[in-house]
């Protein structure tokens, strides 16, 4: 629990004055508690007992009054909790965004839907027991703290006898607390598991009765069962010890107070000073320490390991990548070989490639059929690469894994001769351009939009590129580049072509289109691909008609077998597959049986 210790106590450091606010208000709500014994005390000594009753109801008057401002205090106290609570709950929520962020947008990495859960409702547990912990432990202090005080002043030897028994409980909650923290995790965990093991039992459960397997699922899920309910009696004897503490430190300075009544009366301690005494422990100790216990042990507790949860996950950097061993290279690809050549502002090691995989082997899950299997492809100055192939044959895998989006299980993908395992976001941004088949527009201006992965574009650069990429018609409708786009107003044919300008204008030296002119006629798409294959650097083009391999200067074919990587007309004579390809889109198939390209 050291770090939610460290963070906590980091971000109260942070509220000094909000806490310094939060303190003389609870100083006020205390003022009640602090005068109580002793203005009855002095109602019952110098007034009820001595025949002035109008006395006792003075002293009692001045009671009232304390308690008007106790509850004036309290009122403003619950007011400034909010400068205290929300921005700890907005400084948590911010890490959960960031940290889901760093790891979804990390190369290789998938959404982090888990961090929803942490936003929308572990962080409010968080936020709503910080809370509760802050006004227990400020009412512990002051309360407790106002009922000693008046306690010795009202008679030193009463103080004394009361705190020692109070102390002795604090001290045996405290040294209970982490074994509580640690019970409460372990039937959280336990709690986690069984839910776990029971949903993929009843998901699986048609194939556990037809594998005859109902036994081995009722034992594995029955262990779960067993080791729930050992933490949850763990968890009730913790509860056991608190009320231990309780007792000790609550009822105990009672009784002692009673028992040794009569031995104080002897002392010569008064009557109304022997009640007073016990309207301090009965009304100030005793509520205050009871309060402490169960709001620690309660909302503490689920503070402390909800805490801990989200700190654990929330971590930057925490993630390691464990590549998986390849299976035998099935074989290898040429495309066309580096040249001399850099773009400005990307790093790049002389001799190498803008992008280049070494024997690249991923498949989707462990057992599954490798995709891609010992892959080599090269892509230097000047590529212009077509991938055509079946549905499912790996061609947007394939996309993913150059653009940095997926890890391999085996082999190397570099950008500019960097590995992508060792560059972060930004880098890969640097190096590379992406346009998915679902183009994203922001809410914005038409210009914003354009510019976005490069600011400092001139106007004229951004004027050529809307005129050769053929985006002039939806400019002049919008009413210009400063008009603000609505990206529902878009047809989809729209919205790709406003992210085909944006990667155009991209400084990344490798582009790569997947299917990312599905939604325009064959004339734009052309457009769109010819004005890329003149960009400089490479271009990457997953196909979506067999008119974009017609226009490449270098085809690959992946049809789950041995790809091959050629111009048009040596893969026409090479392979059967782009034949089928071919003939499909020229409207005369040479199989009956045609494969999606």
């Amino acid at each position: 629990m050291s770090g939610v210790t460290r963070f906590t106590a980091t971000a109260l450091r942070r509220r000094a004055r909000p806490l310094g606010r939060l303190a003389g208000w609870s100083a006020a709500e205390a003022l009640p508690t602090l005068l109580a014994g002793y203005l009855t005390a002095r109602a019952v000594d110098d007034g009820f007992l001595a025949g002035r009753p109008e006395t006792g109801l003075a002293w009692l008057g001045v009671l009232a009054v304390a308690v008007v401002i106790g509850a004036v205090g309290t009122n403003r106290a619950y007011a400034c909790l909010g400068d205290v609570v929300e921005p700890f709950r907005d400084e948590l929520a911010g890490r959960v965004v960031t940290g889901a962020l760093h790891r979804s947008t990390a190369a290789g990495a998938r959404p982090e839907t888990s961090a929803v859960a942490r936003l929308t409702h572990q962080v409010e547990i968080v936020r709503d027991t910080f809370a509760g912990l802050v006004m227990v432990v400020r009412g512990f202090l002051f309360t407790a703290g106002a009922a000693l005080l008046g306690l010795f002043s009202l008679t030193p030897v009463v103080a004394g006898v009361v705190a020692v028994p109070l102390v002795a409980g604090l001290v045996l909650f405290a040294a209970a607390l982490p074994a509580m923290v640690a019970r409460q995790r372990d039937y959280v965990t336990a709690d986690e598991r069984l839910g776990e093991a029971a949903g993929a039992a009843f998901a699986g459960h048609r194939d556990v009765v037809a594998c005859g397997a109902q036994e081995i699922v009722a034992n594995r899920v029955g262990r779960q069962v067993d080791r729930q309910a050992r933490a949850e009696h763990a968890l009730a004897r913790m509860a056991a010890l608190r009320s231990l503490s309780l007792a000790v430190g609550g009822w105990l300075p009672l009784a002692v107070l009673l028992l040794a009544a009569p031995w104080l009366v002897r002392r010569g301690l008064t009557a109304g000073a022997v009640l007073g005494a016990l309207v301090y422990v009965a009304t100030g100790l005793q509520p205050a320490l009871h309060a402490l216990v169960q709001g620690v042990a309660g909302g503490g507790l689920r503070f402390a390991v909800t805490l801990d949860r989200i700190l654990a996950a929330t971590t930057l950097g925490s993630d390691t990548d464990t590549p998986l061993n390849g299976l035998a290279t099935v074989g290898a690809v040429d495309a066309v070989p580096p040249r001399t050549g850099a773009a400005a502002g990307i790093a790049y090691r002389a001799g190498s490639a803008w992008a280049e995989l070494r024997e690249v082997t991923f498949r989707y899950g462990p057992r599954a059929r490798p995709v891609l299997d010992g892959f080599d492809l090269t892509l230097g100055e000047g590529a212009y690469l077509a991938v055509v192939g079946p549905s499912g044959a790996g061609k947007s895998t394939l996309a993913g894994l150059l653009a940095g989006l997926l890890r391999p299980q085996a082999g190397t993908v570099l950008l500019g001769g960097t590995p992508i395992g060792a560059a972060d976001p930004a880098t890969l941004a640097r190096h590379r351009v992406m346009i998915p088949q679902e183009a994203y527009v922001f809410a914005g201006t038409l210009l914003e939009n354009l510019r976005y992965l490069c600011p400092g574009a001139g106007q004229d650069r951004v004027d050529a590129a809307v005129h050769r990429l053929g985006l002039l018609p939806l400019v002049r409708r919008l009413g210009g580049l400063t008009a603000t786009v609505d990206p529902t107003a878009l047809s989809a044919g729209e919205r790709q072509l406003v992210a085909a300008v944006r990667a155009y204008l991209s400084p990344a030296p490798l582009a790569i289109l997947d299917e990312a002119t599905c939604h325009l006629d064959p004339v734009a798409e052309a457009t769109v691909e010819e004005v890329f294959g003149t960009r400089p650097g490479a271009l990457v083009v997953v196909a979506h008609r067999i008119s974009s391999a017609l226009r490449a200067r270098q085809v690959l074919i992946l049809d789950g077998g041995r790809p091959l990587c050629g111009r048009h007309d040596e893969l026409l004579a090479r392979s059967a597959t782009y034949r089928e390809l071919v003939g499909h889109w020229q409207g005369d198939p040479v199989s009956s049986e045609v494969p999606a390209i």
